[in-house]
């Protein structure tokens, strides 16, 4: 009986000295992992993602590239006589060349754009063909040229509309800027300085409804813009109206400016502001209506208002003769500070959002700060409209 508890014993203890050899067996490669340095695993995980993140950059792309375009000036540019050498007339060794005199058109590379419609509708910043005096070329990724037919501006907004001849080509995908988040990737593709077209550049989103005064160092044209999107995708001059494209090859922004005064800072339209204004421009039949009140103003920041001890609002530098805000009463030196019973501040997007909620023809209660006094006015909300 002994003997036979025994072999029992001996049994039990084998059984369980097998049970936990296989349990050490099974986890030793995880030990391993914990307690025995090897690198190979996390610099394969690195790679991956590195290989993963080239990918959708790439991807990106190349299935947009071909829908962004280069646009040129022409202008005429004054030559000086220009003279050549006649050896067979002593008396007139350097004869002047006829065919070398008077103008000669030059072209530059101006800016960016992206096409919406197969049919030829291209989006591009206002301040890019601003010049109602000279002729605009647009040239597409394949290296064609075409000539513009027509210059739909915005009046209210750094946007314009071009149409050039064409089908068949292949419009961008356009995203909702609305969802947009800090931090999420940004792809810009422009013509980098004028020159160097379809160049990318890669960066996030850094900041959102910011407010900035943007213009064209081509062009000359300065506007006050505000609820933009911030990037330090690299946005040189030359980008202007080029895609700010998210991850999913979506446009989420027109590229409008790059700060002069940092590094890695650029700035770009919100997407859905264009969205609305092609849903507008389709029904119009190419026009653009906006809500108007006619002055030029910059905006009061709460430090600035604590400065100089003045209220936050937009203060007026200029009204235009005939405007609403000139037959308001509004006058230059002003700060608007309510409309509507709404505050003037940039936290609220600033007085260019305020009035784009307006209607034409609503009347509104304005109220200014004039010489440290509070006055309000009746004023009627205009239309504006561009071509």
């Amino acid at each position: 009986m002994k003997r036979i508890l025994v072999l029992i014993g001996l049994f039990v203890i084998l059984v369980l000295i097998g049970t936990s050899t296989n349990q050490l067996n099974l986890s030793l490669p995880d030990v391993k992992n914990w307690f025995v340095p090897n690198k190979t695993p996390v610099l394969e995980k690195q790679k991956l993602q590195i290989v993963n993140e080239e990918s959708v950059i790439t991807k990106v792309v190349e299935e947009t590239s071909s829908s962004v375009v280069t646009i040129s000036v022409v202008k005429s540019r004054k030559i000086g006589r220009i003279f050549e050498i006649n050896p067979f007339d002593p008396f007139d060794i350097f004869r002047q060349s006829p065919n070398l005199r008077g103008e000669q058109p030059t072209v530059q590379d101006i800016g960016t754009g992206f096409i919406v419609s197969k049919d030829g509708l291209i989006v591009t910043n206002k301040h890019v063909v601003s010049d109602s005096g000279v002729k605009y070329r647009v040239i597409t990724g394949d290296d064609k040229e075409y000539q513009i037919e027509k210059i739909y501006r915005d009046p209210s907004n750094d946007l314009a509309i071009i149409k050039i001849s064409a089908s068949g080509l292949k419009p961008v995908e356009l995203g909702d800027s609305g969802k947009l988040k800090v931090g999420q990737m940004a792809i810009a593709i422009g013509t980098a300085l004028g020159e160097f077209r379809n160049t990318v550049t890669v960066g996030v989103i850094s900041g959102l409804g910011r407010g900035i005064t943007a213009g064209s160092p081509f062009e000359g044209y300065v506007e006050r813009l505000d609820d933009v999107i911030q990037t330090d995708a690299a946005i040189n001059p030359g980008n202007s109206g080029g895609p700010l494209l998210n991850s999913a090859g979506q446009v989420i922004g027109v590229n409008i400016a790059v700060s002069s005064e940092g590094q890695n800072i650029g700035f770009a339209l919100p997407i859905n502001v264009v969205k609305s204004l092609l849903t507008e421009f389709n029904k119009s039949g190419g026009r653009f209506e906006r809500p108007f009140l006619g002055v030029r103003y910059r905006m009061i920041t709460r430090d600035l208002a604590i400065m100089y001890e003045i209220p936050q609002g937009a203060y007026v530098q200029e009204v235009v003769a005939d405007s609403p805000a000139d037959k308001g009463g509004i006058q230059e030196e002003d700060v608007i500070v309510e409309i509507g019973g709404q505050k003037v501040t940039e936290d609220n997007g600033g007085l260019a959002k305020i009035i784009a909620g307006k209607k034409s023809g609503d009347q509104v209660t304005v109220t200014v700060w004039r010489n440290g006094e509070t006055v309000e006015l009746k004023v009627t909300i205009g239309q504006t409209s561009g071509e």
